[in-house]
């Protein structure tokens, strides 16, 4: 991978900071802040006027999300809802969905989850809705199937579960879940915020029910993406006003109408991946499929970041006094580079706030992840220090963080 070509694609990277709290944040795609202009400059009206500007901004909305569409292989761009952030979307999905279920239907989320995937599920309990936790084995931090099979009931309406760990950084088998959960009868909601910058995410391929990621942690906007079959949005109750019809999908799950601008930017993200692969595979037919262009440039990031992975990981297991969260090897079937640790000399704050001066950008907590943390006692260290890694990151930036490191834990 040219790692050259694409950090010239990111106007803030030329600034003189290492940015390595990218699953937190990533820096956006300078093609994405060109659409948002070129949206504000020729495109800026209400939809749905009979005026040439409004029809001209519809098309153009109508494109972008079809673009997003085939980005995750969605079947069509109305199973495409977007919204402000994935915690809303799922808040949204919660009160929707669950408006059929019955006192005593039961739905299983993860101790390793972003509580934007769990707490629209719980809160469901005031209305009887019980709720079972899945939880990570204590040696490993994987999420076994066996421990699923067995809290899987006739009365499971949902399993609620991350594609890929905000702190252990492990990929989880959503695709073997999703089997399971389905032969119980129940549906499936993934969480892919943590996953969907490192790898190509295919709805279809996994076979999910629904599926929720953020943009601005994918090189684009503050802005998020849920994914949901067409005959369930259908036959689930919106949130939008009273006159909306069951098939008025994906608007009856965004009230105030989405962001036209945001969303517009989104083509700066999809055309990004085809352009990569353009300039990586040149001698590729012209008439590959944009799909699997973009899938091959998620295939080249991975073994790129494995390789980003790889020295940190090895350092840290070097460090007597270090236990890495998570899945000690770079493997890049096994984890994305969102790398977390804990040191028993150091709270994680103090490895940060001596970290912040050399113009390093990492952090240090719970990240939202507050089951995951406290059921694997790492609150005594102020949670985990995270290093979240991309594929504009470089070996030599993460040559810097270790002798950073090595400096910081000399004088434990």
């Amino acid at each position: 991978m040219d790692v050259s070509f694409v950090r010239k694609k990111f106007p803030a990277l030329e600034r003189d900071f290492i940015f390595m709290d990218n699953a937190g944040g990533s820096q956006i795609l300078g093609s994405s802040i060109d659409y948002i202009n070129e949206y504000y400059k020729n495109y800026n009206v209400q939809l749905g006027a009979s005026y040439k500007v409004s029809a001209t901004a519809g098309e153009k909305l109508e494109q972008a999300t079809k673009q997003v569409a085939g980005f995750i292989n969605s079947p069509g761009h109305k199973e495409v809802v977007m919204g402000p952030s994935t915690s809303m979307l799922l808040r949204i999905l919660s009160l929707s969905l669950s408006a059929e279920w019955q006192e005593g239907d039961e739905v299983i989320v993860t101790n390793t989850d972003h509580e934007a995937n769990v707490s629209c599920w719980t809160d469901l309990e005031q209305q009887g809705i019980k709720i079972k936790i899945w939880k990570a084995n204590q040696d490993d931090f994987e999420l076994k199937i066996e421990e699923l099979e067995n809290l899987l009931s006739s009365r499971t309406r949902l399993v609620a579960v991350t594609h890929c760990s905000n702190i252990l950084g492990s990929i989880n088998p959503i695709k073997k879940i999703t089997g399971v959960v389905h032969n119980a009868g129940a549906l499936i909601c993934v969480d892919g915020v943590a996953y969907a910058p490192h790898r190509k995410v295919d709805v279809q391929e996994l076979g999910v029910d629904f599926y929720i990621f953020s943009w601005y942690k994918l090189y684009g906007p503050h802005l998020a993406v849920m994914y949901g079959k067409i005959d369930l949005f259908t036959k689930m109750k919106g949130i939008n006003h009273y006159f909306f019809k069951p098939d008025d999908v994906p608007y009856k799950f965004q009230p105030g109408n989405y962001n036209f601008e945001l969303t517009y930017s989104l083509k700066g993200v999809t055309e990004y991946f085809t352009k990569f692969h353009d300039y990586h595979y040149p001698d590729d037919e012209s008439d590959v499929d944009e799909r699997k262009k973009q899938a091959g440039s998620f295939e080249l990031i991975a073994s790129y970041e494995e390789q980003l992975a790889a020295p940190l990981l090895e350092y840290l297991a070097s460090v007597p006094d270090v236990k890495i969260i998570g899945e000690p090897t770079a493997d890049s079937k096994k984890r994305v580079p969102t790398i977390s640790f804990i040191h028993k000399d150091f709270s994680s704050r103090e490895i940060v706030e001596r970290t912040d001066p050399y113009n390093i950008g990492i952090r240090f907590g719970d990240f939202y992840a507050k089951k995951l943390v406290a059921d694997f006692d790492l609150l005594q260290y102020e949670g985990v220090v995270r290093v979240s890694l991309v594929h504009y990151n470089t070996i030599e930036e993460v040559k810097k963080l270790i002798e950073v490191f090595k400096r910081i834990f000399s004088n434990a």
